[in-house]
């Protein structure tokens, strides 16, 4: 019987910063794009004020482009009059996190997860978002995905979608979560970097990298604003 090779490590180390690995394998693509199918729809993840509003809940919110709420009321107004579908999601929790499930388990301190009850100010979406409620589809969510336990999927195939254009935080979360579900579920994954945000940029720009090198097309904001300008409507 022969033996095993025995081999060593391959994992590659750097000594760059997330962004500049990020940076660089945006520059050297190593896999075709996904792109643009027919019909996009506009997922935005959990733009609520207990993610982004630092400065009413420091331990949880966080801002990484200033203008991202600007690009997402935009990008989600642009879509709705071309009548594509918008979605947005928040998170929350029952008073004594019964639904939280396993992953309510893990702190339970006042700025903790399973302490965004429904209904407080932690849950209620950023003032700045611009919702539509006649047209636009709103969920509350448990699990990072916005696809986990929603009505995301069947809402998009309705509305005969191919590509998701996701939005939101946290890139290391929610967002990255969402994206692999869209890939898994059989959609076009495309994530806008001024859109998407994170506490930490080494969090953001690894995520971004490993989305960009697996299950998403991670672009410029203006590439989504070209697409849905020039969009004149398919069945």
């Amino acid at each position: 019987m022969t033996d095993s090779p025995k081999l060593e490590p391959t994992m590659v180390r750097s000594d760059k910063t997330a962004r500049e690995i990020f940076e660089e394998v945006r520059a050297n693509p190593a896999r075709a794009r996904f792109g643009f199918g027919d019909r996009l729809g506009i997922v935005n993840v959990d733009p609520q004020k207990a993610y982004t509003r630092p400065d009413l809940f420091p331990k949880t919110g966080y801002v990484t482009d200033p203008d991202q709420l600007h690009h997402i009321n935009e990008l989600s107004k642009l879509a709705r009059g071309k009548g594509l579908p918008v979605v947005w999601t928040h998170v929350a929790y029952m008073n004594n996190a019964a639904d939280a499930g396993v992953w309510g388990t893990r702190t339970d301190t006042p700025d903790s997860l399973q302490n965004i009850k429904y209904g407080s100010d932690r849950h209620a979406f950023d003032d700045r978002v611009e919702i539509d409620p006649a047209v636009d589809a709103v969920y509350t969510k448990r699990m990072p995905s916005a696809f986990f336990e929603t009505p995301l999927a069947s809402f998009l195939t309705w509305h005969k979608v191919d590509t998701v254009v996701i939005t939101g935080g946290s890139t290391s979360g929610c967002v990255r979560a969402t994206a692999v579900d869209a890939l898994s579920h059989g959609y076009r994954a495309i994530v806008p970097i001024e859109c998407v945000a994170d506490k930490h940029e080494s969090y953001h720009f690894a995520n971004l990298t490993d989305l960009q090198l697996k299950y998403a097309d991670v672009v410029d904001v203006a590439e989504i604003y070209a697409w849905l300008e020039a969009y004149g409507g398919r069945d």
